[in-house]
């Protein structure tokens, strides 16, 4: 346990910053999800509109540093080549 002043107070900053982080992750996940269910409906689209909304979304967590930029691109590549490959 912190015993320092100095260590409980980042203690406490680190169980807020998780807080946030993990209310952000979800909501990505939440965009992705929405991406990956319009792509398996064969909805091309919903897909396109889906795959639109999660890509600010998806960066924004970059910034935020919730995700590494590479890991978002390599997310964002992927999944816009699949809506691109749906017929």
């Amino acid at each position: 346990m912190a015993n320092s002043p100095q260590a409980k107070k980042r203690a406490k900053q680190n169980e807020k910053r998780f807080a946030v982080n993990k209310a952000r992750r979800s909501r990505i996940r939440t965009f992705l999800r929405k991406v990956e269910e319009a792509i398996a409906s064969g909805d091309k689209e919903a897909a396109t509109t889906a795959l639109r909304a999660a890509q600010p979304e998806l960066m924004r967590g970059v910034n935020k540093g919730v995700f590494h930029k590479n890991t978002a691109s390599r997310k964002m590549s992927r999944l816009a080549a699949r809506v691109k490959a749906l017929a």
